[in-house]
């Protein structure tokens, strides 16, 4: 039978602090811990053929977090694509930044301008690092970009649509969601991709993200093919999104 696999996961990657908190340690060491969960991820997604995946690194509200974590979580991103580079290369991943780039230091950019660089002839995974991303902020920002074409002349209002709105997002080649897996129990999408996440499978499972591997990604992946094979079979199951 043909294994039944989204095209593009989102996850939203939740309880690190709490993950902390329960072991007396300072938020930024579940952070800390988390980091592996995320290179499990992509090793998974690389491995099983998955064209997309998005992570939720950091949002437009986390700015408004205790500064020591929040320039915790600015500089860990450096560090991650610093130290995983070569490994993103090796698992053939393209790598990109999806956000906006006002507050995010210059020396920040500066990686994440180069990892897309360096990444940019991958044809394997396609890593998207939403940071200092918020999914209302992307229409704004696609609204807003539609609205100066039109301005200019390049765009005729009448041929304004969905998918020509589409062409102004952070990636307009991104295909919309197909899963979205959200850690720690939490029953909200946070404003994560809220375009893309209109015809998603929501999972949500209790593991906290630092200890979230393959094996919890795997669960979701089931949950998802059980979702699709009883769709094609015309039958609906019931609300939630929950599994053990």
């Amino acid at each position: 039978m043909k294994d039944i696999l989204p095209a593009h996961i989102g996850i939203i990657m939740d309880g690190n602090g709490r993950w902390a908190r329960m072991r007396g340690l300072p938020r930024i060491e579940g952070h800390r811990q988390g980091e592996e969960s995320i290179m499990e991820a992509v090793r998974f997604c690389a491995a099983r053929g998955i064209k997309a995946l998005s992570l939720f690194a950091f949002s437009t509200e986390n700015w408004e977090r205790p500064p020591e974590e929040v320039r915790f979580l600015v500089n860990m991103s450096r560090e991650v694509l610093r130290k995983r580079l070569e490994e993103f290369m090796e698992l053939g991943v393209r790598l990109r930044h999806l956000g906006r780039r006002d507050r995010i230091p210059e020396k920040i950019l500066a990686w994440f301008d180069l990892a897309a660089a360096v990444t940019a002839g991958n044809r394997g995974l396609n890593l998207n690092i939403n940071f200092n991303y918020g999914g209302r902020r992307e229409i704004l920002d696609a609204s807003l970009r539609a609205a100066e074409a039109v301005r200019s002349g390049s765009l005729r209002p009448e041929a304004i649509d969905e998918e020509a709105l589409r062409e102004f997002f952070y990636a307009p080649d991104l295909p919309d969601m197909d899963l979205l897996v959200r850690t720690a129990g939490e029953m909200r999408i946070s404003n994560f991709m809220l375009w893309h996440l209109a015809g998603a499978e929501i999972v949500v499972t209790p593991v906290l993200w630092p200890d979230f591997g393959r094996k919890d990604l795997e669960k979701a992946l089931q949950e998802y093919r059980r979702r699709k094979e009883m769709e094609e079979s015309d039958f609906h199951p019931p609300a939630g999104g929950r599994f053990p």
